[in-house]
């Protein structure tokens, strides 16, 4: 179960343990406010809130198609995710939702999409896998804009990364591209121009990082180093290398150390007292000093800017070199040459048949470092021959490989380079120990220590075994890591011959534990143990050796001085007696074979008799076999039998069971055939009753109803009785005051038609006798015919009133024949339809008072009209009385206008006679009786349908009846 942790830096504490991912998690990106975070694996990507540190939403997808990677977009709300078939897509971060998808890219350049980068505003992403071509995605317009193309050194792109500005606005132009050679190309992605490049072919880079502000650039090298770079610097010469890092080493002994230089050249030059006599000659010697000072400066100058001599110095103030460069120091004073293609070839070899097995010999708790234990040595067997039969390179090796297993390379070239300056001449005995080097140690030994020595020989105590252990394991047995990588900062600072000094020192500093050592098994403990011993005085000890110990018996004259390894290709290691280690590899190789052969054969014997034996076994298995089937088939013969015998029994007792089970079953089925006829009848018996209770509850329920329509009825034509009885006081009423209003109107007409009658009378007094007569006789024939018209009219009004009448009634019956094949729901309709026809006849009422009205005013203007007409002819038959000849035609005129005005005053009479004003009133009254008549025979419909909808309700023929 792989999980997924979250550490507070700040304390180094333990906040969160999130678990979910079921395989190792390979990209973590959070959310630009730091909210959320999306950890990617192979099969899945989860957001997590990192307010709570719980799951939010959990992606999941096919076995088929991987999660390349996921990531938030810088300054924005989008999570990118990217998948192995090339597909992009774009999420909103709080609903998920998708938001786009990019389109797949043409089928001319399409790669396997395997690293990603995104500009700082999120707008252009940048793509790349196996290829070497780059797409470049526009993100807000979702399509390819660019591709480019890398140089052909480029076959993959490892990494990409966008090297920020501080005033682009986050629109990055240039393009960290990271290939599969080490080296990490920076170009313009919109020139496409080639800008700077770090890392080389022998020193790639593996990885690398660019700091936030676009400053610096970080990358870790495939040999383990790790190396900063300054931006600033690459933009300005491109084509140099960066700036060594030993300028920060360099500025601690020049500060602390000042005052030891200034003594340094003020000892080599000689000028605290100038001479204007002995000027030139103080220069010349200052010129001498000064060569000399720069032949040794040269000297002592190592690889990154380091100095030998300083370095010394440092050491001997401080006795170690700082922790924090002791490293980098060692490499410089070993002047390692970092062979990567050559050492690429030894570890291609694989692993030397001499350390398959070195796991058995030295079981080691981790397998890493046991692992590049095995590659470093299998390295050196191939680099020399001799290695691959050394018994002591593991302990020599050892402590090497473990202080440098992050980086085998310099491993490698530490130890040969420590086998080649500080082992010389120890592999002139081989196989044996190095008798020589043994013998130059106890010379030393004899020289300062001879009390020491001679209690070595009385004890039979060689170098073998009080030297030897030391060099073979390089002290690593007897020091601890401090004290060991302490003694190795002054073994590498100073001549191999230091390395001898360091094994005679040890033992004069443990001469007080050695002299009181009696037996040799105390004395083996002592030597690959670790011992109370300090080693700053081992140390010091050891500088006193190498400047009191005579030249004839120094190491240093019989120890060439440092070599380093050289560039490219590794130095033939030659320095041993090649005879024996061929005769030892040819015998090895014999005895190899001979082994192999005896191997084989004695595989070849054991797979025989493992044969014969299987053979042995399988006869043996197969008689058993045959006895034991013999015996099975006997014994399943008796079974067999017993078998049929008890089949038999059973089968007797299954027949019998068979008809008892028969017997039961008809008895069952009789009796359950009795139980379902006797359920059968309760059933019927209590639907009978059901049916029972529910007649009599229907009858119930119906006289109820019955009595109930009764009282409705009876209520209802209660209601019936008096509303008739207000409907007829109030058109009782109603008429009244018709008739008194037809009554005041009929006294007005009669005092107008007086008044009129009267100024006629006048009128007709001024005119002459006959024409009075003529126009009284035509008056009254014209009355009689008015009036009998009027009569005729009348009664065609009533006939035409009957007819309406008539089709009203008709009407009705149809009305009530459609009513009575309605549900009870057409009571509102009734209701509606009574409503409609109040209103209707009032609206009538309303129509005929208006025409009334306008018969009045026109009657009005007649009455005006005749008043004026009288008024003009009294004036003109004055006129004519006064002054009878006067204008005779006028007069004439006159005269047939005057014979023409009984005429229309005789209509205007006749139209307004008390006949008229009679008719007008009895058509009044005949309205009203035809009202009245609707009215009551809308109540008797509506008390048919009330008695229609009771007898709906009774179903059964005796309730209609009833």
């Amino acid at each position: 179960n792989f999980l997924t942790y979250y550490l507070l830096l700040d304390f180094q504490t333990l906040v969160s343990w999130m678990r979910g991912h079921e395989s190792s998690v390979f990209s973590i990106s959070v959310h630009a406010s730091g909210k959320y975070a999306i950890t990617t694996s192979s099969d899945t990507a989860q957001l997590w809130d990192l307010d709570t540190f719980q799951r939010k939403r959990k992606l999941n997808i096919r076995q088929s198609v991987g999660i390349q990677k996921v990531f938030f977009l810088p300054l924005s709300n989008t999570i990118l995710s990217c998948f192995k078939d090339n597909s992009i897509f774009a999420w909103e971060c709080d609903t998920l939702f998708c938001k786009y998808q990019l389109p797949a890219p043409p089928e001319s350049s399409s790669i396997l999409y395997k690293v990603f980068a995104v500009t700082r505003d999120g707008r252009i992403l940048a793509a790349g896998g196996k290829s070497n071509h780059l797409h470049l995605w526009c993100l807000e317009a979702r399509q390819l804009f660019r591709i480019i193309q890398m140089p052909t050194k480029v076959r993959a792109i490892r990494h990409l990364e966008f090297l920020p500005d501080s005033f682009d606005a986050g629109s990055n132009q240039v393009l960290g591209v990271l290939s599969q050679d080490g080296i990490m190309r920076f170009i313009n992605i919109q020139t496409c121009k080639l800008l700077f490049e770090i890392g080389s072919l022998d020193e790639g880079i593996s990885s690398s990082a660019i700091s936030p502000h676009g400053r610096y650039i970080a990358s870790i090298m495939e040999n383990g180093s790790l190396n900063i770079y300054s931006v600033q610097a690459l933009t300005q010469e491109i084509n140099k290398p960066p700036p060594p890092l030993v300028k920060v080493i360099e500025d601690l002994p020049k500060n602390k150390l000042s005052s030891s230089d200034l003594k340094m050249k003020v000892t080599s030059g000689r000028v605290q007292q100038p001479a204007k006599s002995r000027e030139s000659k103080m220069q010349t010697r200052i010129l001498k000093q000064d060569l000399t000072g720069d032949f040794e400066s040269k000297k002592n100058e190592l690889p990154d800017g380091l100095n030998k001599k300083r370095l010394q110095i440092l050491l001997k103030g401080y006795g170690e070199y700082p922790t924090k460069y002791r490293m980098f120091i060692w490499r410089s004073l070993l002047q390692l040459p970092e062979n990567h293609t050559a050492f690429s070839t030894l570890i291609d070899k694989g692993t030397h048949v001499a350390f398959l097995n070195l796991q058995k010999k030295y079981p080691i708790k981790s397998r890493k470092l046991l692992r590049v234990l095995q590659r470093t040595l299998s390295a050196l067997a191939h680099w020399s021959v001799i290695f691959s039969d050394t018994p002591y390179l593991p302990l020599l090796a050892f402590p090497f490989v473990k202080l440098f297993q992050n980086n085998q390379l310099i491993c490698f070239e530490v130890i040969a380079t420590l086998i080649i300056n500080w082992c010389q001449h120890w592999f002139e005995y081989f196989p044996n120990p190095p008798i020589n080097i043994l013998s130059m140690i106890e010379n030393v030994l004899a020289f300062h220590d001879k009390e020491l020595l001679q209690h070595f020989i009385d004890h039979d105590i060689t170098s073998q075994l009080y030297a030897w252990p030391l060099l073979e394991t390089v002290f690593s047995e007897v020091l601890t890591r401090e004290e060991w990588l302490k003694l190795f900062d002054n073994i590498f600072s100073n001549h191999p011959s230091f390395l001898l000094m360091t094994v005679v020192a040890y033992n004069i500093c443990s001469r007080t534990p050695l002299l009181s050592c009696n037996l040799k098994d105390d004395f083996e403990f002592f030597f690959h143990h670790r011992n109370n011993l300090d080693i700053n005085v081992v140390i010091r000890q050891v500088y006193h050796l190498m400047e009191t110990t005579p030249t004839d018996i120094h190491p240093d004259s019989m120890l060439n001085v440092f070599v380093a390894l050289t560039k490219g290709q590794y130095p033939v290691f030659n320095q041993y007696p090649k005879f024996i280690v061929d005769y030892q590899t040819q015998e090895r190789e014999r005895i190899r074979n001979d082994e192999l052969d005896y191997l084989r054969e004695r595989q070849t014997v054991e797979d025989m008799q493992a044969k014969v034996d299987q053979q042995r076994v399988e006869d043996e298995a197969w008689y058993q076999k045959q006895e034991l089937l013999r015996k099975a088939e006997e014994t399943r013969r008796e079974m067999l039998l017993q078998e049929e015998e008890k089949m038999i029994q059973q089968r007797q007792r299954l027949a019998a069971v068979k008809r008892e089970l028969k017997v039961k079953e008809m008895h069952l089925q009789d009796a359950a055939r009795r139980r379902f006829l006797k359920l059968q009848q309760d059933q019927q018996e209590m639907e009978l009753r059901r049916l029972d209770d529910e007649i009599g509850r229907k009858v119930y329920m119906r006289d109820r109803e019955i009595a109930a329509t009764a009282r409705d009825l009876e209520m209802r034509q209660l209601e019936l009785e008096s509303q008739k009885r207000l409907y007829e006081k109030n058109l009782t009423e109603n008429q009244e005051a018709v008739a008194k209003e037809m009554r005041a109107d009929a006294d007005a007409y009669r005092r107008k038609v007086d008044l009129e009658e009267h100024m006629f009378h006048k009128l007709i007094e001024a005119g002459e006798t006959q024409s009075q007569k003529t126009q009284k006789v035509i008056k009254e024939n014209l009355a009689k015919a008015e009036q009998a018209c009027l009569n005729t009219d009348w009664q065609i009004q009533s006939l035409h009133k009957q007819k309406c009448d008539d089709l009203q009634r008709n009407k009705c019956y149809q009305e009530v024949a459609k009513l009575l094949r309605e549900n009870r729901r057409k009571e509102i309709e009734i209701i509606n339809a009574m409503v409609e026809e109040e209103a209707k006849k009032w609206k009538e009422a309303e129509g005929k008072e208006f025409r009334l009205r306008s018969a009045k005013k026109a009657s009005a203007l007649s009455d005006a009209s005749r008043k004026w007409f009288l008024k003009q002819e009294i004036n003109a038959a004055v006129e004519h009385a006064e002054n009878p000849c006067h204008k005779e035609e006028p007069r004439f005129q006159n005269e047939q206008d005057s014979s023409c005005l009984p005429r229309t005053s005789q209509l205007n009479d006749s139209s307004e006679m008390d006949p008229s004003t009679q008719i007008s009133l009895n058509r009044r009254a005949v309205e009203w009786d035809t009202t009245g008549q609707n009215l009551i025979k809308k109540v008797r419909n509506l008390r048919q349908r009330l008695t229609a909808r009771a007898r709906h309700r009774c179903q059964t023929p005796h309730l209609l009846a009833a």
